[in-house]
């Protein structure tokens, strides 16, 4: 009897320790990325004049809790074919092996290593970013705001398209296309 009781009383403490260890992974809240409000689209300046484009096909997953940043995760995939300049010639043009290399790398990649609370209310991110092959370190700030019941991620990253080979050949003058490139996000999504 004494040994049941024990037992018993294991048992349920075992219970309680497993609901209270799952009870934090629980909290991050996968959330659903809404693509019709969502946008990642980068600007650079072509000749000296800012020139924008978008990636029309992405897929986000993030997980985020309030109350703990911390244990917030986010992978962005970029379907590098999606790109729009605007311009069908131009689109096929930076599909080619001297800009993106569509055909052998056809998706940028982020994700995140440390989501973490910053200044003015802001989160700070870093993370590994893939763009033709080429991984780097990056990090950015983040600002998070709820419209009605969806969730909004915004944030801003300058990158340097040379540090990814995007441009080879005659296309590394910086004179022509700049070396500066800013990627630009909102994901907006729903629980």
């Amino acid at each position: 009897m004494f040994v049941r009781s024990i037992s018993g009383k294991t048992t349920r403490w075992l219970a309680i320790a497993g609901i209270a260890l799952a009870l934090p992974a629980l909290a991050a809240t996968a959330l659903k990325t809404d693509p019709a409000k969502s946008k990642v689209s980068i600007t650079f300046k072509q000749l000296n004049v800012p020139v924008e484009a978008t990636f029309k096909k992405f897929n986000a997953q993030i997980t985020y809790d309030a109350a703990k940043p911390e244990t917030s995760k986010a992978n962005v995939d970029i379907d590098v074919n999606g790109f729009d300049l605007g311009d069908p010639e131009y689109n096929r043009e930076v599909l080619k092996k001297e800009w993106f290399n569509a055909a052998q790398f056809p998706k940028a990649t982020f994700v995140s290593s440390q989501i973490k609370p910053g200044a003015a209310g802001k989160l700070d991110v870093t993370g590994k970013l893939t763009i033709k092959g080429k991984t780097t370190d990056v990090s950015f700030p983040l600002t998070i705001k709820k419209e009605g019941s969806n969730q909004v991620f915004e944030g801003v990253l300058p990158i340097k398209r040379l540090t990814y080979n995007i441009g080879e050949g005659e296309w590394k003058d910086t004179s022509m296309v700049a070396d500066e490139v800013t990627i630009k996000f909102r994901v907006v999504t729903a629980q």
